[in-house]
């Protein structure tokens, strides 16, 4: 068990992964954690009462409580459904609902809850070395993390995560969802050059989902059908100055 309170899974072959991944620029590991580990982290996650709506129109980003967006009449539900659909038709778009975990080692060091203390286990210098050896990104020292809540009707389109000064080497989605079915949508898709899907991951429990930056992906929308929400950790592997 590392200081942080999680124990990585022992089947973990860092030599075949890093194989794969240099061939293909992505790989998944499951399972990642000691199972007993994911599973009291994906229910404090589903305990949690601060998550927050998540949205955007174009570059600005909206956060909302839930019980906020509740109150909306069917009327302003409607719009606004429209005016997102429309947004998404052509351009880069989102909704779901987020925990974020500051960058700040000082403020992470002050949290004692179970989301925090896996973000500091990604940051951490075996679990960095792991993921550089993984990736053959060398040059690794940070990740960041938000919890991740994507339920009916929530979607995330097409997008590559390149951004100028973020020093973002690779991306990952620690998953923690149960008992997912395909035909629910919330599938991490790889785009390919001819516009069709590469390859695609349905959402499941204690799978570290990692892949290359940039690369272009979405996550398709949750279905009204679904079985409950897409749940996950997510974040990026940096290179800090």
């Amino acid at each position: 068990m590392s200081d942080t309170g999680f124990t990585l899974a022992p089947s973990i072959d860092a030599e075949a992964l890093a194989e794969r991944f240099a061939r293909t620029g992505r790989v998944q590991i499951a399972p990642f954690l000691d199972e007993a580990d994911a599973t009291a982290l994906a229910a404090h996650l589903l305990a949690r009462a601060d998550w927050r709506q998540v949205m955007n129109a174009g570059e600005k980003v909206y956060e909302s409580v839930p019980a906020v967006l509740a109150t909306l009449t069917d009327a302003q539900r409607a719009r606004l459904e429209e005016v997102m659909n429309a947004a998404a038709r052509d351009g880069f778009q989102y909704r779901y609902q987020s925990i974020r975990v500051p960058d700040d080692a000082a403020a992470r060091a002050t949290l004692d809850d179970p989301l925090a203390a896996f973000a500091r286990f990604m940051a951490s210098a075996p679990l960095l070395d792991l993921l550089a050896r993984v990736t053959g990104a060398t040059d690794i020292n940070f990740a960041d993390a938000q919890a991740t809540n994507y339920d009916k009707g929530d979607f995330l389109t097409g997008h590559d995560d390149g951004v100028a000064g973020k020093n973002r080497r690779a991306a990952y989605v620690f998953g923690l969802t149960s008992r997912w079915r395909a035909e629910w949508g919330g599938l991490l898709l790889f785009h390919g050059g001819d516009g069709g899907i590469a390859e695609g991951y349905v959402p499941a429990f204690n799978t570290l989902s990692l892949f290359a930056v940039p690369q272009q992906h979405s996550v398709s929308q949750v279905t009204p059908w679904a079985g409950g929400p897409r749940l996950s950790i997510t974040g990026w592997l940096r290179a800090l100055p």
